[in-house]
């Protein structure tokens, strides 16, 4: 099974690229979405957001006291604490995933994730996909489809990492400042160049 990273600040096109190797039969993970969701369903990891966070980070229903984390995360600038328990457990299930997936006969696993790249090319990835864009490009898409203002979509690129100074650890670099049908093309050239050399290993 090839393992592929696809990476990219927000409003870079990450989600379209992904859908797209999606619909060619490719199993894609969305490592945010993944995340929130071990926050309510991981035992190991709601036990230690509660450790550190206070047991009001759930509430009675089991869900998220999101305006508490938001508070004591954002507000009281303990984001990393956070990321700290997250990550790991993250990235953990991550992999466990990915051996069930390859069990299961899958040949192209792909982790979609913002912070693909933090701590430089994971080891466990056989290529990595970087999507760039303008910053007026992401700002647009992002208020758009987030529904959101100008101002909130800036301050999140802001608080996101260089992605140009990550280009080092991509195989494939998309410069995504055209059309969805352009970047859909481009998923699947990428596509079935991994795939061929998949083949061929």
């Amino acid at each position: 099974m090839i393992k592929v990273g696809v990476t990219g600040g927000i409003g870079s096109g990450k989600t379209t690229f992904c859908k797209k190797l999606e619909e060619l039969g490719a199993f894609v993970l969305y490592a945010d979405d993944f995340a929130k969701d071990l926050m309510i369903s991981d035992i190991e990891l709601i036990s230690s957001i509660k450790k550190v966070f206070g047991k009001e980070s759930y509430l009675e229903d089991g869900s998220l006291n999101k305006e508490h984390l938001a508070l004591e995360a954002f507000e009281k600038n303990r984001v990393n604490e956070l990321n700290a328990i997250v990550h790991p457990i993250l990235w953990k299930r991550i992999e466990e995933l990915s051996e069930q997936k390859e069990r299961e006969g899958w040949e192209v696993f792909v982790k979609e994730a913002a912070i693909l790249l933090q701590n430089g090319r994971p080891d466990n990835i056989d290529c990595v996909v970087l999507l760039l864009s303008d910053e007026k490009e992401r700002i647009n898409r992002a208020v758009n489809r987030d529904k959101s203002n100008i101002s909130r979509i800036k301050d999140r690129i802001n608080k996101q990492p260089d992605f140009n100074s990550k280009i080092e650890f991509a195989d494939f670099v998309i410069e995504n400042n055209d059309t969805i049908e352009e970047l859909k093309n481009k998923a699947f050239e990428i596509f079935n160049l991994i795939k061929k050399e998949g083949n061929k290993n």
